[in-house]
């Protein structure tokens, strides 16, 4: 008797996709308000960046406002606010990349080596709760500890030291800035570390024990590389932020002292957009920043990827 095999038709694309719905649909309902978010605060706005190429007139919309091309870029580029606020943009960016980027890491790594789960959590408590005060509060903070007679310059006067006003020189407007916001994300970035060392398989910690390593010897062949993927993915989300800071905390801080090393792109957006409403030519600086940031993105994850096999893509 001869057996004879049944093939299965395959199942369309629809039918795939109701099958995975129907599978996961808790997961995907989770989903939906993240989407939501996504599509109608990130997404839907892109429609309005075509403002860049126009000479927007509310009175007559988007669509009916002429265009003009790339007058709007040409202006920001000839201007001579442009090579000092892409300057300042990059220097406090890479500054606190430079600085910020290997500190959360290094905390994580600090905290993992720590035995008391009493003194662990105090400690991790203590780095967080930054994250969670307001920029308004910090700025605030910063600005009465570093006042004539603030806490810093007390200290300064009573070691026998001219008291330094440090807010209205511009040299140390980018070293507080990276400074503080270093003491804000610290804590907060190193929870994704923490979780990535937990993952790490014990059985390599005692084999390396085993074979005679000690702690320097278990961080360098066991800790690091376990956590190699989730530090390249962060470095590679971190590159494509370089372009982007926030113009709040910057506002609150900077003056007109201190514009020469204060005032980024994001300040000059909003000073132009907003105070000015010149939207159209805030919006063509906007995208030449969107555009330098998805440029590095690509460009660092593919490095990435050529050096250690680990990308977002």
């Amino acid at each position: 008797m001869v057996n004879k095999k049944t093939i299965k038709p395959r199942k369309s694309f629809g039918q795939r996709v109701k099958v995975e719905l129907s599978r996961h649909k808790y997961l995907y309902l989770m989903l939906i308000p993240v989407a939501l978010y996504y599509i109608i605060f990130l997404y839907v706005p892109m429609y309005g960046s075509i403002i860049a190429f126009k000479d927007y007139r509310p009175d007559l919309g988007i669509l009916g406002s002429p265009w003009v091309g790339l007058k709007h870029f040409k202006d920001f580029f000839t201007s001579i606010y442009a090579w000092r606020v892409i300057r300042n943009t990059l220097q406090i960016s890479l500054g606190t990349l430079l600085f910020g980027f290997p500190a959360p890491i290094i905390l994580a790594l600090l905290l993992n080596e720590i035995r008391s789960k009493m003194f662990k959590k105090s400690v991790q408590t203590l780095t967080y709760l930054p994250h969670f005060i307001s920029t308004v509060v910090i700025c605030s903070i910063i600005l009465n500890f570093t006042a004539t007679d603030g806490v810093i310059n007390s200290i300064i006067t009573a070691l026998g030291f001219e008291p330094i006003q440090f807010m209205i020189r511009e040299e140390w407007f980018q070293p507080i800035y990276i400074g503080t916001t270093i003491w804000q994300q610290v804590g907060w970035d190193s929870i994704i570390y923490i979780a990535a060392l937990a993952g790490i398989d014990q059985q390599l910690y005692e084999a390396c024990r085993i074979d005679g390593g000690g702690r320097l010897r278990q961080l360098l062949t066991v800790t690091l590389p376990g956590i190699l993927p989730t530090i390249v993915v962060m470095l590679i989300m971190n590159a494509g932020k370089i372009m982007s800071i926030g113009y709040e905390k910057i506002l609150l801080l900077y003056n007109s002292n201190t514009y020469e090393t204060a005032d980024i792109i994001s300040s000059f957006v909003y000073r132009r957009g907003i105070v000015d409403m010149n939207y159209s030519f805030a919006s063509a600086v906007g995208l030449f920043n969107s555009v330098i940031n998805l440029i590095l993105l690509v460009s660092v994850n593919r490095i990435c990827r050529k050096m250690t096999d680990n990308s977002l893509w």
